[in-house]
C-alpha cells in the first residue's frame, strides 16, 4: 500500500490510479531515479488512518536495471515541462505518454 503522502497534488494522483493502471517506482533519494514498474491493483481510496488522505495498493511488477535516473531525464531534454524534472521530489504524479515510450526504449526487457 502507498501511504503517507500529503502532498494536495500527489494526493490527487493517488486518488485518480485505478485497478490496472501501470506505475514507475521511483526513489528520490540519493541519486534519484526510477527503478521499478507495479500494477495497481486496487483503485485510489481514502487513507483508512485519516481521511484527507489517500492510498492505493500496488503489486511489483518488475526491477528496471539500471535504474533510469532523473540526470538522464534531465540531460534527454525531452520531458522539462513534465512535474518530475519540475518537482523531483513530488512522490507522486502522471507520467507524459512519450515519456512511457521512451523508457520503453532505454529498458525494452521489463514490461511496461
Amino acid at each position: 500500500m502507498w501511504d503517507g503522502v500529503r502532498n494536495p497534488q500527489a494526493l490527487r494522483a493517488i486518488r485518480d490510479m485505478r485497478a490496472g493502471d501501470r506505475v514507475f517506482i521511483y526513489h528520490s533519494m540519493g541519486d534519484a531515479a526510477i527503478v521499478g514498474v507495479a500494477d495497481i491493483v486496487g483503485d485510489g481510496r481514502p487513507d483508512p488512518k485519516d481521511a484527507k488522505l489517500a492510498v492505493a495498493d500496488f503489486r511489483f511488477r518488475c526491477r528496471i536495471e539500471p535504474p533510469v535516473t532523473l540526470r538522464q531525464i534531465k540531460e534527454s531534454g525531452q520531458f522539462d515541462d513534465w512535474a518530475l524534472v519540475r518537482q523531483s521530489r513530488l512522490s507522486t504524479m502522471t507520467a507524459p505518454p512519450e515519456f512511457v515510450k521512451w523508457v520503453r526504449r532505454q529498458r525494452p526487457e521489463c514490461d511496461i
